[in-house]
């Protein structure tokens, strides 16, 4: 059973890095600022550091998804259990990856411990907790999320324009003449100056370094792309990794870094049909609206990992997407955007139905 366990976990850990791995760099694939593979390369890199900071980060998060709150103690500290909950969370995130629907693995775990927890003690499952610690977050996600983002991708729209209109093509150490005994002698002096290199070279300035504004806000798109990758592997490892606790030889660190590992490798392997609905088809991304997307996302949801508030990534990457989408000419596409919300709709009942069986079948 022990075994059997862990195999269930790391499955469950693979697709939910097929499902959401790349929910962080859509803005990077779907604005074209680079292709699938660097986006996907980043977003594991990133993923897999904020897996690890997770063993130091969010143990907040890590004891909440131990069950213990839902249902008693002795029960969710049982191997089968914790399998069930894994097998009932890993069997509706795939089947959510496989028809390239973007869903909340916090929300499928959520169903599938209700599920286990209902064929374990009946009417004794503590639902006010889960309204109070998981549902509400979940639910409040995309709302929260939405308004920052429509306000933010105008202004951030503005500045991108402004950016490729002044071009800065190099940075210049101005040089002084100084007379001596022995002759004129140039020397540098400490002034910088910013233009064109032609520019540059009327003055007598030294180019220095060639810089270029589309560089500067492609870099600070990465960095809030690898943002919300970290604060993904932040808040998802230990909600997986906590199914794991049951087996007593394993500690936090080796349960959190075998997940990390399973997420790594199930979003390189399984994650374009969510990359293709998240980057191309909710809406047309322009470069402002994805810096205002993907910070919106690293924002809040790094706040929840460190208040240990049970977030879904998914549900605030999409809000953010769609908000920034609405503020601009292209929309947002209605008939995905409705898809996705009833996905979300079912994700929780689906969990608990595959919970359920698989508590009744393994107990």
């Amino acid at each position: 059973m022990t075994i059997a366990l862990f195999i269930t976990v790391l499955l469950l850990a693979a697709t939910n890095g097929a499902n959401d791995n790349f929910k962080g760099v859509a803005t990077l694939y779907g604005s074209r600022t680079v292709g699938y593979w660097t986006s996907l390369g980043w977003a594991s890199v990133t993923t897999l550091a904020g897996s690890l900071g997770s063993v130091y980060l969010a143990q907040a998060l890590l004891k909440a998804f131990t069950g213990a709150g839902l249902v008693p103690g002795d029960i969710a500290a049982q191997t089968g259990f914790a399998m069930a909950v894994a097998g009932g969370a890993g069997l509706t995130v795939a089947l959510a990856s496989w028809r390239g629907l973007p869903i909340s693995t916090t929300h499928a775990l959520v169903g599938a411990m209700s599920g286990a927890g209902l064929v374990a003690v009946g009417m004794g499952v503590h639902f006010g907790a889960l309204g109070k610690t998981f549902l509400l977050p979940l639910l409040a996600s995309p709302l929260i999320a939405i308004i920052p983002a429509f306000l933010i991708a105008p202004l951030l729209r503005r500045l991108v324009a402004r950016a490729e209109q002044k071009r800065i093509d190099c940075l210049c150490v101005e040089q002084a003449a100084i007379v001596t005994p022995e002759g004129v002698m140039m020397r540098d002096t400490a002034m910088l100056r910013t233009g064109s290199v032609a520019a540059c070279s009327a003055t007598g300035a030294r180019p220095l370094a060639r810089l270029s504004n589309q560089l500067v806000v492609d870099t600070l798109h990465f960095l809030f792309a690898g943002a919300v990758g970290f604060a993904r592997g932040l808040n998802d490892t230990p909600k997986i990794a906590a199914l794991l606790l049951p087996i007593a030889t394993l500690d936090n660190h080796t349960a959190v870094l075998a997940v990390a590992i399973a997420m790594l490798l199930g979003g390189l392997l399984g994650a374009r049909r969510v990359a293709r609905t998240m980057s191309d088809k909710i809406t047309n991304l322009d470069l402002g609206a994805s810096l205002a997307a993907s910070l919106t996302t690293a924002l809040l949801v790094s706040t929840a990992s460190f208040n240990g508030l049970p977030v879904s990534t998914t549900h605030v990457s999409v809000g953010a997407l769609a908000g920034a989408g609405a503020s601009g000419r292209s929309g947002v596409n209605r008939r995905v955007i409705t898809n996705i919300a009833l996905s979300w709709v079912v994700t929780l009942p689906v969990g608990a139905l595959f919970g359920a069986i698989l508590y009744a079948w393994v107990r």
